[in-house]
């Protein structure tokens, strides 16, 4: 299989933004892409940045969105992963994966699951969490794990997808680094991301494309400086070994080729799925074990 995974900056308006992501989609297909990947909330700036109701007002477009990138996907013959701000009703938001066949269709939609709130990342003021469960989509190039951000770091996520039979994970992803951090605080924020990524291939002999967005933007409100999105967008293999890597700051059309019969390979060799002990796991439904 091979993807593409479109890591981008914000071009200060989502018509600018966008014209940069179909020019970089259409570079991918050129390569020979069959699935490309866009980073979370790819439209529009990284707006969870701060609380304020007007940003609600992005999520407006979201029916002209789907038939927008639907006609993308449609053109360029390919499977597209895209990340909505989803308006179901007002006052009812989703941060939602879209995902597009190579006919232009929706073939299968996930709303994250997992809606962080830390100061930068204000998730829990505009998105439910998601409804649909952990199901993955079915595609012309394979069954897709879709997750989003914060999903990362669940392994019950990551697990989940793969028990259901998914074929690959798939990250689409907003964050970055406080610059008021120390180097050595960074390191440990980068290493921790890459490093817990690389263990749900691992873990499940699987796959894992993760999509991160670059650049810098600013919080508006002063209370913190920005966001310096890190880049390093991935893909590793079915033993978490580096297929492809992104640099820290530049617009990136990333191309790898997955070898599925790789895949298959390796997961016939490490039979984590055989060796799990369900009978003992009751206790991972719980919030916490006294």
């Amino acid at each position: 299989m091979k993807v593409a995974l479109i890591q981008q900056k914000y071009h200060k308006d989502k018509k600018t933004t966008i014209n940069q992501s179909v020019e970089m989609i259409a570079q991918a297909k050129e390569q020979g892409a069959e699935l490309v990947v866009l980073q979370e909330l790819h439209q529009s700036d990284y707006f969870c940045i701060t609380e304020d109701v007007a940003n609600f007002a992005l999520a407006d477009s979201y029916e002209e969105d789907l038939l927008f990138w639907g006609s993308i996907a449609k053109k360029y013959e390919i499977v597209l992963v895209t990340s909505l701000f989803e308006k179901r009703t007002q006052g009812l938001y989703h941060n939602s994966a879209v995902v597009f066949e190579k006919d232009g269709l929706l073939t299968g939609k996930y709303r994250k699951m997992h809606i962080p709130d830390d100061p930068g990342f204000y998730e829990k003021f505009y998105f439910t969490p998601g409804d649909l469960g952990f199901e993955p989509i079915d595609t012309s190039v394979g069954r897709l794990g879709v997750l989003v951000c914060w999903d990362q770091w669940y392994p019950e996520a990551a697990r989940l997808m793969t028990l259901k039979g998914a074929e690959i994970l798939i990250y689409p992803t907003a964050i970055g680094w406080f610059d008021e951090d120390s180097q050595s605080e960074k390191a440990r924020q980068l290493d921790a991301w890459i490093t817990i990524q690389r263990s749900h291939a691992i873990a499940n002999a699987i796959p894992v494309i993760s999509v991160n967005r670059v650049g810098t933007e600013k919080d508006i409100t002063g209370a913190i400086d920005g966001i310096h999105f890190w880049g390093r967008s991935f893909v590793c293999g079915s033993q978490g070994e580096f297929l492809a890597v992104c640099n820290h700051e530049k617009e990136t059309v990333l191309i790898c080729d997955i070898d599925m019969k790789a895949v298959s390979d390796v997961r016939n060799i490490w039979p984590f799925l055989r060796d799990r002990r369900i009978e003992c796991y009751e206790g991972l439904t719980k919030r916490y074990l006294d």
